[in-house]
């Protein structure tokens, strides 16, 4: 039996309403330089490819002490301008991270998605659910309503404080 047979996947997601227009909730979103700004599982965040556009086969370097010390290098495997961002690990399939937005009249809505490995079989899956999961549910779902108050603040027409 494989390491395969011993590995299960835990999912975690969060999502918010945004009282803002779509297409500035997924143009902060592609700032992916500043997702340790509102993302609190990532330390750092930066591009490897450059500077061209955001899209399939972009290449990003994460820091996330919570889910693993060392950077990891993701891939945008899917992406949909506007709608859809999703990045898995480039080196497995062990981890995937899904950001949609959702456009829904003047307001949007962002749907944060998690997608990562347990070891350990059954029981290992289990450990995870009781004494991870919830600490990673909690900070992603903390993080999608900074995301709102950035989107909001940043797009509020009588914003009278400066950029930050």
């Amino acid at each position: 039996m494989g390491p395969a047979a011993h590995q299960r996947f835990a999912m975690v997601q969060a999502s918010e309403e945004i009282v803002s227009d779509a297409g500035a909730a997924f143009a902060l979103l592609c700032e992916v330089e500043k997702w340790p700004v509102w993302l609190s599982l990532a330390r750092s965040v930066r591009r490897v490819d450059g500077e061209r556009a955001l899209g399939p086969g972009s290449e990003i370097a994460m820091q996330a002490p919570r889910l693993g010390a060392r950077e990891e290098l993701f891939v945008v495997e899917r992406f949909l301008q506007g709608h859809l961002l999703y990045l898995e690990s480039a080196y497995s399939c062990r981890r995937s991270w899904e950001f949609r937005i959702e456009r829904k009249g003047a307001r949007a809505r962002l749907v944060a998605t998690l997608a990562y490995p347990t070891y350990g079989g059954w029981l290992g899956a289990q450990a995870e659910r009781l004494l991870h999961r919830h600490g990673v549910e909690r900070e992603l779902q903390a993080s999608v309503v900074h995301f709102k108050g950035l989107v909001e603040f940043e797009n509020h027409p009588d914003r009278v404080l400066a950029d930050f």
